[in-house]
């Protein structure tokens, strides 16, 4: 079964082991970027944290403006901004010019902020940050339409605001909401026609509210007279694959560990398996919310997304580093050829061409020893005539 318009890409927070040398960390982040667009990739999301260590991009826009100028093809989204964490105006503009930097290859992705220690630090109360979200959407979506506003909150003020620029891409530059288990995400997508980005799709939680997010999404989308369409919706989970799933479980031993730890010690999110005596790695496998092991196991992964969810436009890989960097290349290299197909039209052309070449094969040898036993009937009639 084949999937037009499904498309893939990375979601990059990016996780990088404490071990390593963060300067180098981020140019291999960019090195990574490069090397998906010659892959033909869609989309590299990237993300924003500010504590704990491990998420070590503070500023999407800063690096999707670097990783741009490397590439041609890729699109680029804000993997999400954290939009308590900014003045709406300010992170609008900012938004708006790299929409002009990158003609038109940058998604506003959005969120209320995920790790509990960002806000913490900014004197930002965690049961205020989903309310805030949807403050800022209110705002940002006029302002980056080109339009004028004007609004007072408890923390943020616009008297006639109104951006510089107009948005390169018409009407305005593409935005989508973060969503997991809460419905606040969904809720904001629908009311506003905004994309929908499940971040944790293939964890117990997040597989289990797809369908409901979706119900939903489409539910605020119809009362507020908004239209939304499945290819706006991005399904994020884990995956590494090798020729075998030995090899893929040899390989996630180089960075799977610190991962697991990261998670289970200092981001506060429920993601990585906890179970004492456990394998981490086969916990995650046997849980379905990763995917070590082969392109067939991928492909069973995003059959299994597409059934609990009725359908969805982008699955991203999440980015992690369980494996070195050859391997984690690898891994992208064999996803692109050999799972990205299969739920693509790519191949459909190749695969008529060949079934039409196979179905009339005997036709075309006969053919073929018939104008080769015309060429050697010439020939003896040539050397008799002689």
């Amino acid at each position: 079964m084949t999937y037009p318009d499904l498309k893939f890409g990375i979601f990059l927070a990016p996780f990088h082991a404490l071990s390593e040398n963060p300067t180098a960390a981020l140019a291999r982040d960019l090195s990574l970027i490069e090397r998906l667009d010659e892959l033909g990739y869609d989309y590299a999301w990237i993300g924003e944290h500010h504590s704990a260590g491990f998420e070590i991009i503070a500023s999407p826009e800063l690096f999707i403006a670097a990783a741009a100028q490397r590439t041609q093809h890729i699109h680029f989204g804000t993997g999400v901004s954290s939009l308590p964490y900014h003045h709406p105006f300010m992170l609008a503009d900012r938004i708006m010019q790299l929409d002009h930097m990158t003609r038109g290859r940058v998604s506003f992705g959005v969120g209320p902020g995920a790790l509990p220690s960002d806000a913490f630090m900014m004197g930002i109360n965690p049961l205020d940050q989903r309310d805030m979200m949807l403050e800022a959407i209110e705002v940002l979506v006029p302002l980056l339409r080109g339009e004028t506003v004007t609004r007072k909150t408890s923390w943020f003020e616009l008297n006639e605001a109104r951006l510089q620029l107009q948005p390169y891409t018409k009407p305005m530059v593409n935005m989508a909401v973060a969503s997991q288990v809460s419905p606040a995400g969904a809720r904001a997508a629908g009311t506003h026609g905004l994309g929908l980005l499940s971040i944790g799709a293939t964890n117990a939680g997040g597989f289990s509210a797809l369908a409901t997010n979706w119900e939903i999404y489409a539910r605020k989308a119809k009362e507020h007279k908004q239209v939304v369409d499945r290819r706006n919706w991005s399904l994020v989970g884990p995956v590494h694959i090798a020729e075998s799933r030995e090899q893929a479980l040899d390989n996630v031993r180089y960075g799977l560990e610190a991962w697991v730890n990261y998670f289970q010690e200092a981001a506060a999110l429920p993601i990585a398996p906890n179970e004492p005596g456990v394998d981490p790695a086969q916990a995650l496998i046997d849980s379905g919310m990763a995917v070590i092991g082969t392109a067939d196991d991928a492909i069973q992964q995003i059959q299994r997304l597409q059934e609990q969810s009725g359908g969805f436009g982008s699955f991203l890989q999440l980015a992690h580093n369980w494996a070195d960097w050859e391997q984690t290349c690898k891994s992208y290299e064999l996803f692109a050829r050999h799972v990205a197909p299969c739920f693509q039209s790519t191949n459909v052309n190749r695969t008529a061409s060949y079934a039409w070449a196979s179905q009339n094969h005997d036709r075309f040898l006969n053919a073929v020893g018939g104008a080769i036993q015309q060429e050697i009937d010439k020939d003896e009639q040539e050397k008799h005539a002689k």
